[in-house]
């Protein structure tokens, strides 16, 4: 098992993050000497996957039954074809589905452009007892807002703090915060996009905006590494996880949720049974 991946994958707080100090195709965390270390981190998965299940059915059911209000949010972040989807599918999806809440939030609806911008935010929260998703979360709104100027630079450079405020009460809260960027490099992002124009299966992933996206590239990059560097907080940190390599990206997310899960030290409620009492009376039923 990995040996507290989070710090290894942490952004320190303070500011001043330089996003182009991480190598998108390294792998910080996983142990060394290993043959085959893409067969390895596979295998892996599937006893992560058991103690992740551990973990979330005792979260859920000391909410249902002993009335703890503890829930776990995981935003995830990448630019266009980072993986948002595959960490789902590989990690979350290893979870039970009845304890899992997942929202992908796009452009604003107009009824969402009506209200500040955390409104719909608030509105997606996962409830007691849930791990809950953000596929794309609040960062849009110092992110895509702040390379289109979308708003003034005076609206989105107030919103560091606000978001800031936002996690340090939703933590106040009960909310354990896990947030991921999913970082890859320019050069993997070309390669994903034209192994979608080359299956036809994939062809409905293709989204011709991409390439108009892909150069802003820098402006992204810088976008982010202000709002790693300027979001994570003591409360709230940020992890950057090298996304190149698929197999590394669902290694780390795991042992990153599973060290979160297990720090939270969750335990089955306490219930007032009387077990011998019911058994008697199923016995007899």
């Amino acid at each position: 098992m990995a040996s507290d991946i989070r710090a290894a994958l942490r952004v320190p707080p303070g500011g001043g993050f330089d996003l182009g100090t991480v190598d998108p195709r390294s792998t910080p965390g996983l142990p060394r000497g290993k043959r085959d270390p893409k067969a390895w981190a596979r295998d892996q998965l599937a006893g992560v996957a058991e103690e992740l299940g551990s973990h979330q059915e005792r979260l859920y059911a000391s909410a249902k039954r002993g009335g703890d209000r503890r829930r776990v949010l995981v935003v995830l972040q990448a630019m266009d074809c980072g993986g948002k989807d595959g960490t789902v599918k590989h990690v979350v999806g290893a979870l039970n589905p009845q304890g899992v809440q997942i929202t992908s939030f796009g452009p604003p609806t107009p009824e969402e452009r009506k209200h500040h911008f955390l409104w719909r935010i608030r509105r997606a929260l996962p409830g007691a007892g849930f791990i809950g998703v953000f596929n794309r979360s609040q960062y849009e709104d110092v992110l895509i807002v702040r390379v289109h100027n979308l708003v003034s630079s005076r609206v989105w450079s107030r919103r560091y703090e606000q978001i800031n405020r936002f996690e340090h009460e939703l933590v106040s809260d009960g909310v354990v915060v896990l947030k991921v960027m999913l970082h890859i490099s320019r050069e993997e992002q070309r390669e994903r996009l034209l192994a979608r124009l080359d299956d036809p299966t994939k062809h409905w992933k293709y989204n011709p905006g991409d390439v108009d996206e892909r150069l802003l590239w820098t402006d992204y990059q810088a976008a982010y590494a202000d709002a790693l560097g300027r979001c994570s907080t003591e409360y709230a940190p940020w992890h950057v996880v090298p996304a190149d390599h698929k197999w590394y990206r669902d290694w780390a997310v795991s042992h990153l949720l599973r060290e979160t899960l297990a720090d939270m030290r969750l335990t089955y409620p306490d219930v007032d049974l009387d077990v011998e009492a019911e058994r008697a009376r199923l016995l007899a039923s």
